[in-house]
């Protein structure tokens, strides 16, 4: 994917977060997804591309969302296609009640390479780079924690895994505990999260639990680029979304690979909203306003954080 081309990309999550930001503390989760919804879809649409929405915040009668099936871009001869899962604020909550955590997210692909589960629930694990062709999320988690462990030479005391903080997830909970790992809990921020075991400044080691499967492709992506590993299985919380997973020849016992959730190569753009140890969030100075950004490509696995000053 060319270079020139995520900046670009980098510029539509820098609006989409600036605009969220405003809306940092201020109690109204809908109005800080509205700001950032309109600010990404304008960007969009001032690049040269063909970009189709496969992963949204919605379907197309309930817009302002940028909804499934959209094009974006400007569509000229010759303007590569992608599909773009999108998540203009991951972290309305966080933002509306001035939480860290955070971010404005993009993940590319080319046409036809990122997979669309419906908008339902996926178990997923996620790793580092050591943790690679270690995992089988099938096995018992605890099975998953001794191979990749091992595998980062850590005892099982010094092994962090983050779970997301859902009841669904208390029996992944009480068996990393049993066995004597760390457990970072985490209300929202599933793809920061699942992203950290393979950023070495984060001090975790895996991501496991049940959450959101748009995120799941997004994090992938995210992985894919930072050459960890990850494996997710559908899990519907309602039956129309399971007939909806079967009507696109979707397999609920299929464990999907990261090469099966994100096919082709990756590029992965997100900016800070608020603060995390991922990104920094948006900062206003005397008539400027500063962004922190990070851009990956799976073709160099080669990521780069960006930090952007607008001058108002």
């Amino acid at each position: 994917m060319d270079r020139n081309l995520a900046l670009e990309f980098v510029r539509v999550t820098e609006s989409a977060a600036i605009a969220a930001s405003k809306w940092l503390g201020r109690g109204d989760k809908k109005a800080a997804d509205h700001a950032a919804v309109t600010a990404m879809r304008n960007g969009f649409n001032s690049i040269s591309f063909r970009g189709t929405v496969v992963i949204g915040e919605g379907e197309k009668d309930h817009a302002p969302m940028l909804y499934i099936g959209e094009q974006l871009g400007i569509p000229e001869n010759g303007a590569p296609e992608f599909d773009i899962a999108v998540d203009p604020l991951e972290g309305t909550t966080l933002t509306a009640e001035g939480r860290p955590g955070a971010i404005s997210v993009i993940a590319f692909g080319p046409k036809g390479t990122l997979f669309n589960p419906p908008g339902t629930y996926m178990d997923q694990l996620s790793v580092g780079k050591s943790g690679r062709g270690k995992i089988n999320i099938l096995d018992p988690l605890e099975e998953n924690i001794r191979r990749v462990a091992g595998a980062c030479n850590k005892k099982l005391s010094e092994f962090t895994v983050a779970i997301l903080l859902r009841d669904r997830n208390q029996l992944y909970i009480d068996e990393a505990r049993r066995i004597g790992c760390r457990v970072v809990l985490f209300d929202h921020g599933t793809v920061a999260h699942g992203l950290a075991p393979a950023i070495a400044h984060w001090d975790i080691d895996m991501m496991a639990g049940i959450g959101g499967a748009p995120e799941a492709v997004i994090t992938a992506a995210g992985i894919k680029c930072l050459g960890g590993d990850m494996q997710a299985v559908l899990k519907p919380h309602a039956e129309i979304f399971k007939a909806q997973a079967l009507a696109r020849g979707m397999s609920l016992d299929k464990i999907y690979t990261l090469n099966e959730l994100v096919a082709g190569d990756a590029l992965f753009v997100a900016t800070g909203v608020s603060p995390s140890p991922i990104l920094r969030g948006v900062s206003f100075g005397e008539n400027e306003i500063v962004t922190h950004s990070i851009v990956m490509r799976s073709e160099t696995k080669v990521h780069r954080l960006i930090e952007s000053h607008y001058s108002e």
